[in-house]
């Protein structure tokens, strides 16, 4: 189809409103999925991402819709993940397209992920169509929402399109407002190719899916291409699109997007972001490509020692549909063997941990999730520790650097007092507060990464009771007092409890620790001391009482030296079982410290 008929188009959006019923809706508008194939959540195809209402995975869809001026238009839709996590990803797909529709829910108003996401479309131009969804829920409130897309995100209201997803209104009027006023893409004028990867998959028959936008020249089945930054020559074998399911064609050309298929078995081959050329006469390349670069790594470990092997070949199978996921073997003391894994933030490490338990049916526990710390030495060189056992001495350490990120905080104006505090314990500096309506407030401020890892989203939910909402971009890194904590049990370092945690907050987690260690560790027939341990500097102990036979119940009456002799004997044999005695500790210990902490 020539280029003036193609609108290519994204849909962004803050979680549950409304994003993936919109795409339902439009797939059963233009007649591109009949109605007895219809089904809820049509493009999310995961148990997961139905579960949880979240879209892990971008799934681009052709549409051809009629418009009232008469003329037929090839509508593509590249469905994104909404998450930060997938920032990058969502970048890429973004710059595949010349528009996107901003949905915003008339009931809740913009949340923190739209801000975001708006962010990231008006850095890459797009022409934004705001929608303004679920108008007829009873506490709708189109006026607000209307006023607070003119205030917060800077569009004139009266762009918006009032719609109902669910009950078909204004799907319509959506339709001819892509058309109307999304641009048709323009050919880039590179001297030959040009085409951007933004996203793959595998196939078990065909391998490596690989989804392109074509910017120049046009992709036909039989060509010799190249992938830029990969630096490999590949035949195509097969192109298509999907509309959801993949169908081939004779050809891509310029606007259009689709698949290619070339032979290629692994995904680390393709990067997203990279730009596919003609091998003979090259282009150039497109401009945003960057490495994906875990930032939060957690240790993976399979509760019976035996599953390892599975646990292996369940990880690797994970990574062809997950190229973003790194792991590499490590060993500890305390679990046995497992893996060092990546994740791209949070939320990507808990899907990633959920769909080994749930689709390779592992029995799994993850270690205290750590990011990565940049430690310049006394010497001058620089490393980067993603692992607490790799920390250098402390004599060696002139300076460390820790990832922070800027997060923006939407919360009712009644809990800010609480969420201040709650920022102000998490070690952050509110940078700026917006008043969003007569009942939010926005706060933007800067905090350190480890200290969002765990609980942070959640306590805001529990402050808010499920009003408040947060989003976080990176935000480069900070010089900061940053020390590696040991718990010691009998004097061993147990390498599953190490952390690193701010100096100020040492102390408070190693008591923590140590307190819960006590209640788990079984009795042994001598003392156990619990430390924790700050470099050589005990900062805080507990101690397990041992099992005492009573030695003096032989003893009726009589002189009281023969009782003390009794005595004296059992405690030196106390003395002497503590040196030589072994503190086992059972794997339901581990996990139930593991899993508070």
């Amino acid at each position: 189809m020539d280029a003036a008929h193609i609108r290519n188009f994204s849909i962004i959006a803050h979680i549950d409103h409304g994003k993936t019923t919109l795409s339902d809706r439009l797939l059963q508008r233009t007649g591109t999925v009949a109605d007895r194939e219809m089904e809820d959540q049509l493009l999310d195809a995961m148990d997961l991402e139905r579960e949880r209402g979240i879209t892990i995975k971008a799934h681009p869809v052709t549409m051809h819709y009629k418009a009232r001026n008469g003329e037929v238009y090839e509508l593509n839709l590249i469905d994104t993940p909404g998450h930060v996590d997938f920032a990058y990803e969502v970048s890429r797909s973004l710059s595949a397209c010349e528009g996107a529709l901003l949905i915003i829910d008339a009931a809740q108003g913009v949340e923190a992920q739209t801000v975001a996401n708006v962010h990231l479309a008006m850095k890459q131009q797009l022409h934004i169509i705001p929608v303004i969804n679920k108008i007829d829920l009873p506490h709708a409130n189109v006026p607000m929402a209307r006023q607070q897309l003119e205030d917060i995100i800077a569009i004139p209201s009266e762009e918006a399109v009032l719609a109902s997803a669910k009950e078909g209104i204004g799907i319509e009027d959506i339709l001819e407002a892509i058309v109307a006023r999304i641009p048709a893409p323009k050919p880039s004028g590179a001297p030959s190719l040009q085409a951007l990867i933004f996203d793959s998959y595998f196939d078990t028959y065909k391998g490596v899916v690989i989804l392109v936008r074509i910017m120049q020249g046009e992709l036909r089945p039989g060509m010799n291409v190249k992938l830029l930054h990969s630096g490999k020559t590949v035949e195509v074998k097969e192109v298509g699109s999907f509309n959801p399911k993949p169908y081939t064609r004779q050809k891509l050309e310029v606007g259009e997007t689709g698949y290619i298929t070339a032979n290629i078995k692994t995904p680390r081959e393709v990067k997203v972001g990279d730009t596919i050329t003609d091998p003979r006469n090259p282009g150039p390349e497109l401009p945003g490509f960057q490495e994906i670069r875990p930032m939060v790594f957690s240790g993976i470990y399979p509760i019976n020692t035996a599953d390892f092997e599975a646990l292996k070949q369940s990880i690797a199978k994970l990574q062809l549909n997950d190229s973003a996921l790194t792991y590499q073997t490590e060993s500890s003391t305390a679990l046995g063997f497992g893996f060092r894994c990546g994740f791209l933030g949070l939320l990507h490490m808990e899907i990633v941990q959920e769909r080994l338990r749930r689709e390779f049916d592992m029995d799994i526990i993850a270690t205290y999730p750590s990011v990565v710390y940049r430690v310049v030495k006394t010497d001058g060189t620089e490393v980067t520790v993603d692992n607490p056992a790799f920390m250098p001495d402390v004599t060696y350490i002139d300076v460390v650097y820790e990832p922070v990120v800027k997060a923006f905080v939407i919360c009712p104006g009644d809990n800010i007092g609480d969420i201040m505090s709650l920022i102000a314990e998490k070690r952050g500096e509110i940078r700026n507060t917006e008043t969003l309506d007569a009942r939010r407030v926005m706060m933007t401020c800067r905090i350190p990464m480890n200290e969002i890892l765990i609980d942070f989203h959640d306590r805001i939910k529990s402050i808010t009771r499920g009003y408040g909402s947060m989003d976080y971009e990176p935000d480069g890194y900070v010089a900061s007092d940053m020390v590696k904590l040991d718990m010691l049990v009998n004097g061993e370092v147990m390498d599953a409890f190490s952390s690193l945690v701010h100096r100020t907050k040492a102390e408070a987690r190693g008591r923590t620790l140590a307190a819960k260690l006590k209640e788990v560790i079984p009795r042994q027939q001598f003392q156990i001391a619990i430390q924790a341990a700050i470099g050589g500097k005990i900062v805080a102990r507990e101690t397990v009482s041992a099992v005492r036979k009573d030695v003096t119940a032989k003893c009726y009456g009589g002189d009281i030296s023969r009782k003390r002799k009794l005595l004296e004997k059992q405690k030196e044999g106390k003395k002497r079982m503590k040196a030589i005695g072994s503190v086992d500790i059972p794997q339901d210990a581990f996990i139930e410290v593991l899993k508070t902490s």
